[in-house]
């Protein structure tokens, strides 16, 4: 009876040995055991793959014109502002002759006896002008007479043909007495002139309008007060806001991968629809740019055409900042996966694909890349989760758990 107690008291105490043994070693594993790492994927798939330059630029018109003085003058105080809308043949500027300059009675008491000169021998040349036709007259009817009497044999032929050139003669002496009276009252009206440019003139006379040559808007006023101006002196702009283009900046080194007709999405602003467009030209030489960090820079300017209604590009204006992206390739059905799973391996990529819970290394190969995404040329399948941003602890076999919300 005590043998039979005994062994079975031992062997409980070799189960609960056994029991707590187990119990500490599946303790141990469990602290011990790798634990899955939380990460995020993203599916490979088919789709276009795009290699685009990112650059800045900004809105410019496509026609601008500038309205300038045409002579040197007083500009009447402006009515437009900046923005108004005018139409081709508006009135956008006045400008006044500038008043004669003072003079002294002296002068003035010259001027006058100039007038009284000239008027003096406007008289004269009109009593020559009446005395020649006076002397033509005369000479025509002795000329009739001597040709009826040498007609009749009266007189020799020789005397009629005195009396025809004495006709002639009194003709030019009339044609000159008339010149004359021309010159005498041609010198008067500038004497007058000089006369009335010395007076001042109570009101403004003689005022100029310069016209819209288009429909527009105005850009700019360079002058937006009352003030003289010289001949060729700048006014105002005026533009139509509805034909603009963009002028984007890119390396030089970018230049010659961007064709003509090349497609560019222009963004405006946060919540605004990108503005679509295309490369128009691409200028032949570079200018230097100091960037955002001090270094000097070849740039080539891009100027694109855009491809919205007027309507749309009324909404902005001349000088506006815009964000493009020119596509410089594009191909369809390429085998996508994202930049962010990429992973150096020596003078190679890999990515880490997720299969039964675990990373699994996978050396993969591409015809190009960008900044968004590479376009995989062997190594990955369509339908296959990569790990996105894998850090220096994923080895090949980690265990890991994908994100709620993720494949």
């Amino acid at each position: 009876m005590n043998k039979s107690n005994n062994g079975a008291a031992k062997k409980r105490r070799w189960l609960i040995g056994g029991l707590a043994f187990a119990a500490l070693a599946a303790i141990l594993w469990a602290s011990y055991r790798p634990r899955p790492l939380d990460v995020e994927t993203a599916t490979v798939a088919e789709g276009r793959f795009e290699q685009v330059i990112e650059e800045d630029g900004q809105l410019r018109l496509q026609q601008r014109y500038l309205v300038t003085a045409p002579t040197a003058a007083q500009l009447q105080r402006p009515t437009l502002k900046v923005g108004d809308a005018v139409k081709a043949g508006d009135v956008v500027a006045v400008l006044t002759p500038n008043a004669p300059g003072m003079i002294d009675a002296r002068t003035r008491s010259v001027l006058q006896q100039r007038v009284g000169s000239a008027d003096a021998a406007v008289a004269a040349a009109r009593a020559n002008v009446q005395r020649a036709q006076a002397a033509l007259a005369q000479a025509t009817l002795e000329a009739e007479r001597s040709a009826q009497l040498a007609k009749d044999n009266f007189i020799a032929p020789s005397a009629r043909d005195q009396s025809r050139l004495a006709r002639e003669a009194a003709a030019q002496a009339l044609k000159a007495a008339q010149a004359e009276q021309a010159a005498a009252g041609h010198a008067a009206s500038e004497a007058r002139a000089a006369l009335g440019r010395a007076e001042p003139s109570g009101a403004a006379q003689g005022l100029w309008s310069l016209k819209s040559p288009v429909d527009g808007r105005v850009l700019k006023l360079h002058k937006d007060s009352s003030e003289p101006v010289q001949a060729g002196a700048p006014l105002l702009e005026i533009g139509d806001t509805g034909a603009m283009e963009a002028v984007i900046d890119v390396l030089s080194g970018d230049a010659p991968r961007i064709a003509a007709g090349a497609a560019v999405q222009l963004s405006t602003g946060r919540n605004q629809p990108p503005l679509a467009g295309q490369v128009g030209r691409v200028d032949p030489v570079a200018f230097t740019k100091t960037s955002a960090l001090g270094i000097e820079e070849q740039r080539v300017n891009v100027t694109v055409a855009l491809q919205a209604p007027p309507e749309e590009l009324q909404k902005l204006g001349d000088g506006f900042r815009v964000d493009a992206r020119i596509t410089v390739s594009a191909q369809d059905g390429a085998l996508l996966v994202p930049s962010a799973a990429l992973v150096r391996q020596g003078e190679g990529w890999q990515v880490f694909v997720v299969e039964a819970g675990k990373a699994r290394a996978r050396a993969v190969t591409f015809s190009d890349r960008n900044a968004e995404s590479a376009w995989v040329k062997d190594g990955l399948k369509a339908g296959e989760a990569v790990i996105l941003y894998p850090g220096s602890e994923m080895r090949d076999g980690q265990p890991v758990k994908v994100r709620r919300g993720q494949s």
